[in-house]
């Protein structure tokens, strides 16, 4: 028996390949795979405290792999390494690299130049690595904890809250989000602004 997926709005489907780097096997529906990889992400979240705060550290290329290396790596094989199939988004999988390098670098000059405030900064950056979608998986929330090390670590600020404190049920949240997504698909980032801070 193999891990069957019913995917929602907004997430990418898994090639058979992809999902043969099931690390337990005992996994066979979403609700469990999700189970899973939440206590992993719970593990990567505490790992996050005793990071370094500098730029020049967490604007990396081995930076972004370790986030997500530590985020899924008890259940993903692949984990920390960067797509090797195309998907229904993100850049083709031999642009991953070159991208994600100018990503590093419009965030480096963002930081140095004090281009945006820094809540807009970390959410241009969280929008532009999801666009880029890197990995097979977990792309969303991936960016969304390098959003928060962004804003935590070198700006000293709260982590964001994701909508956490004033939308009534998880469907409306992720409408929410998906919204604000969309519209900074568009070069407005004000959603997600609100959102985040929500």
């Amino acid at each position: 028996m193999g891990l069957d997926l019913v995917y929602i709005d907004g997430q990418t489907p898994l090639d058979e390949e992809e999902k043969d780097g099931l690390l337990i096997p005992t996994i066979a529906t979403r609700g469990e795979l999700d189970e899973f990889e939440q206590q992993n992400i719970e593990q990567a979240v505490q790992w996050t405290l005793g990071l370094s705060d500098k730029p020049q550290v967490l604007f990396t290329e081995n930076f972004i792999r370790t986030v997500h290396k530590r985020m899924y790596a008890d259940v993903w094989a692949w984990a920390g390494e960067f797509r090797t199939t195309n998907k229904n988004i993100g850049v083709d999988k031999w642009q991953i690299p070159s991208e994600l390098k100018y990503l590093l670098d419009d965030a480096k000059y963002w930081h140095e130049n004090k281009t945006y405030p820094p809540d807009e900064i970390a959410l241009r950056f969280k929008h532009r690595i999801a666009s880029i979608h890197c990995f097979a998986n977990g792309n969303g929330r991936h960016s969304r904890l390098i959003a928060d090390i962004i804003i935590e670590k070198i700006y000293k600020l709260p982590v964001f809250s994701w909508g956490a404190t004033n939308i009534s049920s998880d469907v409306d949240t992720r409408t929410a989000y998906l919204k604000a997504v969309k519209t900074a698909d568009r070069g407005d980032y004000n959603l997600l602004l609100a959102f985040a801070r929500s």
